[in-house]
């Protein structure tokens, strides 16, 4: 299983969630993550996938507490055979 790449970004999401990371898998990118902020309220802090490529297009809301567990959890997904 191969690892993803995080480059941090700010993000006009026309809220107070601003902090971003673009996701690569080599060298493609396969999704944006949004760092939830207070308005969330329990889930402050956690990652949500504002957008995915490939794989990882697809519709309801997918939330990490952190990037550790959204890595995992893209990895595992991606890695399930269908094409980016």
């Amino acid at each position: 299983m191969g690892r993803l790449t995080f480059k941090p970004v700010d993000i006009a999401t026309g809220s107070t969630d601003k902090e971003g990371c673009l996701v690569f898998k080599d060298d493609r990118l396969v999704a944006v993550l949004v760092r939830l902020s207070a308005l969330h309220g329990e889930a402050e802090g956690g990652w949500f996938i504002e957008a995915g490529f490939g794989r990882l297009q697809m519709g309801g809301a997918n939330s990490f507490h952190d990037l550790e567990a959204a890595e995992a959890w893209m990895l595992t997904y991606i890695d399930q055979g269908h094409p980016i």
